[in-house]
């Protein structure tokens, strides 16, 4: 008998998340983009050296670019990146155009959720088109969550 070898899936993948987006926007679409990144920037994404805090991309000339996303440089090499600069997302125009029609519309913006590595090892960047969320929307969601861990605390208790 051998032993299981586990996948290299998206569970094992570094990763770098933006959890302030789930709260403070309203999700409405998921799109996926590939990152033109520097070879430095790849070896400090792997090392999870990177930050999503008040990043959001932006169409400029016919391309989205990553405005805002800080990966930290990288501390084996001799030459380093600039941590804070625009990084270019790789989409399809037709993929562009798509976004661009629905950024026109009031209240749209598209905030990046997570950096990972696919299968293939190549970096992506899932980002999401969104709308921004009033407080009281907050305050709801914050209220129904800990009603269903009140729930289901109550309901293990029972089942014992």
């Amino acid at each position: 008998m051998g032993k299981k070898q586990a996948k290299k899936g998206a569970a094992e993948t570094p990763q770098v998340k933006n959890k302030k987006a789930y709260l403070n926007y309203e999700l409405v679409e998921k799109v996926e983009a590939g990152v033109a990144l520097l070879g430095t920037e790849v070896k400090s994404l792997r090392n999870r050296g990177g930050d999503l805090d008040g990043s959001y991309a932006r169409i400029i000339g016919g391309e989205i670019w990553l405005v805002g996303c800080k990966i930290s440089p990288y501390a084996m090499a001799s030459v380093n990146h600039d941590p804070e600069r625009k990084r270019k997302l790789l989409l399809r125009k037709s993929q562009i155009h798509k976004i661009e029609s629905k950024l026109m519309q009031r209240g749209f913006t598209l905030v990046p959720l997570r950096i990972y590595f696919n299968s293939r090892g190549l970096a992506k960047v899932e980002l999401a088109l969104v709308r921004g969320k009033r407080q009281y929307d907050k305050r709801s969601k914050l209220q129904k969550e800990q009603q269903k861990r009140d729930l289901q605390r109550d309901l293990k208790r029972y089942r014992k």
